[in-house]
């Protein structure tokens, strides 16, 4: 169901502030990468992809980098020279970044680009970031917490959940446990499997939806 795709950025941008008509406010910019390191001396970046798809990078025309910390300064754009994927980084060139001193500026930046650039995402498929902050419900309505990490395996995503009582569950981001995604409203439903419900209830069961 869910597809590590683009990491969403902004958290602190997922909130329950609501759009008229119930819709939450979805992320305005998107995380797709993190400067890890520099390379050679004449400037180049090394670039961790955030995203599925780092063939992206080679037709980004302009890339925002922003400080990991918002006391770290302003955020920052800077005109794309080239982006070359090299294993599982990506060498990036950005103009006015022309020696290693400037580049070594940048490291532990991240890359953000505008909603409307990002990827477009198959059926069944988020960002990341639209998901954390979603509150979780079984089908009958009973209100299993908040999302608040994805992490990723290989097989599937496992979504990391927040109980009102502040317990942490995981449940498997599969299709049998997924029964729907609403990221606009903020809500995801789920069926917990019966192993995943046993676990559930050891940790303190779940609050009703119902008042």
């Amino acid at each position: 169901m869910e597809k590590r795709t683009e990491i969403g950025i902004r958290r602190y941008c997922l909130t329950d502030r609501l759009k008229s008509g119930g819709h939450r406010i979805l992320l305005n910019r998107i995380r797709i990468g993190e400067i890890v390191n520099v390379h050679g001396v004449k400037g180049a970046l090394k670039v961790l992809p955030l995203t599925d798809n780092p063939i992206r990078f080679c037709s980004l025309t302009e890339v925002e980098l922003v400080p990991k910390r918002r006391s770290g300064g302003s955020p920052k754009t800077y005109k794309v020279l080239s982006a070359v994927p090299s294993g599982n980084m990506v060498l990036l060139r950005l103009y006015g970044i022309d020696d290693r001193n400037k580049a070594e500026l940048l490291r532990g930046m991240f890359l953000e680009i505008p909603r409307e650039k990002a990827v477009k995402l198959p059926k069944d498929t988020y960002f990341i970031g639209d998901l954390i902050g979603c509150s979780v419900k079984e089908e009958d309505g009973a209100l299993l917490g908040t999302l608040t990490e994805v992490q990723s395996t290989g097989a599937n995503d496992i979504y990391e959940i927040t109980g009102t009582d502040h317990k942490t569950i995981w449940i498997p981001a599969i299709a049998d446990v997924i029964k729907a995604v609403d990221v606009e409203k903020g809500e995801i439903t789920v069926s917990l499997l019966p192993g995943l419900r046993e676990v559930y209830e050891e940790n303190g069961g779940a609050e009703s939806g119902e008042e």
